[in-house]
């Protein structure tokens, strides 16, 4: 059966899945894009949401979507079929290869889908997945109705009557499909998942770390232990990073701002302060005088918070602005020498060979 868009024109054909239960033969069928995990999985859910319970077994093909290895004694199912089988309480046993008679009663209900639902359909155009699931659904309903030879009832009569209430309830809450990927923590302490960048505490940096991808959540664990979550960004090439997951050298330079600064000059002194606003002032961006303000911090730290105000009303007082000039005068302890200002450093000289204004009037 095919699907064609109805603004590009473009045909895909539709995948059939086909469940049924094994007593009644009660049966269920719908069209998906394909057989990928996402529909793989979404088609079981409605199947037993149709059923409205859980068996205790479900015996699939053994298609990749839901097996990752094929054996005959211990097949292998991938993560996210396993934990669908968990979150259902309901155990999963694929067929031996190339065994139809282990699935004897899902290939007669293909068969009665190919005869009773796609062949009558098949000539009939669909537009949307939404539209050719209306039209299998009323088919599917005169298969499960049609009276069965052998037993004198229909499908859903002998469901009702056998079946019914041996099905297991369905759980509270809808199963959340997770995708699951492999990924080594990067040296800056990220992974990537979709282009996005996702923090993780910083001494897993060179792991190997298992990623479980669900639709708003992003879970990473190492060793079967979840080591961090964070919600799922669509935004590309950015970063998703908690504080708590950095390094203590990485966490101290986040801390810095233009607003700490100051207000850390601020308590050394007004000095100071006019000395931090003036090299802001000079940079293009506020980060780049971050350096400088972590070296005029050493310095408070080195010689005392009272020599760096008196460094900084010198350097002031003739317009000298930054890190390497309060360290010089820290350094040549001109901080301690008197701090008149230029123009009223000496008093006039008053000479009697000196000649003043007037003689030249």
């Amino acid at each position: 059966m095919s699907v064609q868009d109805p603004i590009t024109g473009e045909v895909s054909d539709a995948q059939i899945f086909v469940a049924c239960l094994g007593a009644s033969n009660y049966t269920f069928a719908e069209a998906t894009p394909t057989q990928a995990i996402p529909h793989w999985l979404g088609s079981h859910q409605r199947a037993l949401d149709f059923f409205g319970g859980v068996p205790e077994i479900i015996v699939p093909d053994n298609l990749k979507s839901g097996i990752n290895a094929a054996c005959r004694y211990e097949p292998e199912l991938n993560r996210s079929y396993q934990e669908f089988a968990e979150h259902y309480g309901v155990a999963i046993i694929p067929t031996r290869v190339r065994k139809p008679r282990d699935k004897a009663k899902v290939e007669k209900a293909v068969q009665e889908v190919e005869r009773q639902i796609i062949a009558p359909l098949r000539h009939e155009q669909f537009y949307s997945f939404l539209t050719l699931n209306e039209a299998i659904a009323i088919k599917l309903k005169r298969l499960n109705e049609r009276t069965m030879q052998g037993y004198g009832m229909s499908r859903r009569q002998r469901f009702e009557q056998v079946e019914q209430s041996t099905l297991k309830r369905l759980p509270t809450y809808p199963f959340v499909l997770a995708q699951w990927k492999q990924a080594s923590v990067n040296l800056d302490y990220h992974i990537e998942v979709e282009r996005h960048y996702y923090s993780v505490p910083y001494w897993f940096v060179r792991r190997k770390v298992s990623v479980k991808i669900t639709e708003n959540l992003i879970e990473i664990l190492f060793e079967n232990q979840r080591i961090a979550a964070h919600p799922r960004s669509s935004v590309p090439y950015r970063h998703t990073t908690l504080p708590e997951h950095m390094p203590p050298e990485h966490w101290a330079y986040k801390q810095q701002s233009k607003e700490r600064f100051l207000a850390w000059a601020y308590r050394i002194g007004p000095q100071t302060l006019v000395q931090v606003e003036a090299i802001f002032k000079r940079k293009a961006h506020e980060e780049q005088a971050f350096r400088s303000m972590s070296g005029i911090q050493q310095l408070a730290t080195r010689y005392g918070p009272e020599r760096l105000e008196q460094a900084a009303k010198r350097a002031n007082l003739f317009n000298l602005v930054g890190y390497r000039r309060l360290k010089s005068i820290l350094k040549s302890n001109y901080d301690q020498l008197s701090q008149d200002s230029p123009e009223s450093a000496a008093p006039p000289i008053q000479h009697e060979n000196l000649r003043g204004q007037d003689y030249y009037s």
